[in-house]
């Protein structure tokens, strides 16, 4: 179980460093990431972008004089030699720098040298909630704005697996909706109770999967009872998939604006990890997704 950051950031030391491939690194909160993932013993890093942005910024933050730079001032063409590392195996994982989101999903998607996997991407988040016990993980609060039934289905199975190689063999999942009563005119409930029959039918990696369940009863095991609901799951989530992602990224950002959580964050479904950070997040929610994303790399025993 990960019960906090710090157990994410200390498994992390413990499995050792991969090497984490940064699109237009010329960024400063990214290189002081990196800097900090680098002195975890968690990465080691090439940089990709601009060198005369990038050895100055580098120089005043501290990062190793050793550490490979690749001199290419073109955004895109610098996403796309970072996406081109990791996919010929020279890097283990993607992180974004100073470029758009989509032109560096773009690159990462290139039919070339892309990382597809002919599975959907998604957005995959972690969060250390104050009086909480354990780690909650959110899908897919960044990427799919209104996903149907099917894109839930393999969103899920990105999500399952990607806990899976995090140690968590069997996690509880809540299929958010409003309420746990089945409403033909709310697309979620039909949509969750269709997640619950695949999982009892054996169509999902394992897991214990209840929908449609409402975050409160979700949370609380106290609010279940109040509720009158019986429930395997309340109060002891690992997975929460939400519905849509106006209810992902409310969710996300009530959390860490008025609860104070911590977070951390990456893209799934491409065949190598993603880090793609806002620059709103803060330097140690940066940290965290390195540290994540390096949990999800296969290692050779």
């Amino acid at each position: 179980m990960l019960r906090s950051m710090d157990d994410v950031m200390a498994r992390a030391r413990k499995l050792g460093r991969v090497t984490v491939s940064v699109a237009a690194a010329q960024d400063r909160d990214v290189l002081a990431a990196v800097k900090e993932a680098a002195a975890e013993g968690i990465v080691d890093a090439i940089l990709v972008g601009d060198a005369a942005l990038i050895k100055p910024m580098a120089s005043e933050i501290g990062l190793p004089a050793a550490m490979r730079i690749i001199h290419e001032p073109d955004l895109d063409k610098a996403a796309l030699i970072a996406v081109s590392l990791v996919s010929a195996g020279k890097a283990q994982i993607l992180m974004k720098g100073l470029i758009n989101s989509s032109n560096f999903l773009r690159a990462a998607l290139n039919p070339e040298h892309g990382l597809r996997s002919g599975r959907i991407l998604c957005h995959f988040a972690a969060f250390e909630i104050p009086g909480e016990q354990k780690l909650a993980f959110h899908t897919d609060g960044g990427m799919n704005i209104a996903p149907g039934l099917a894109e839930k289905k393999e969103i899920l199975i990105n999500a399952l697996a990607t806990l899976k190689a995090m140690g968590i063999e069997k996690p509880n999942v809540a299929v958010l909706a409003a309420n746990e009563q089945v409403n033909p005119k709310m697309p979620a409930t039909l949509d969750a109770q269709a997640l619950a029959k695949m999982g009892e039918g054996g169509e999902l990696p394992p897991c214990v999967l209840e929908g449609p369940i409402a975050m409160d009863v979700a949370a609380s095991a106290e609010a279940a009872r109040h509720k009158g609901i019986s429930s395997r799951i309340a109060g002891q989530v690992d997975l929460f998939l939400v519905p849509n992602i106006e209810a992902g990224n409310m969710v996300g950002k009530t959390l860490v604006n008025y609860a104070k959580a911590k977070i951390a964050g990456m893209i799934l479904g491409a065949t190598h990890p993603i880090v793609m950070v806002s620059r709103s997040d803060s330097a140690e929610a940066k940290v965290h997704s390195i540290a994540l994303a390096s949990l999800t790399v296969p290692r050779t025993v």
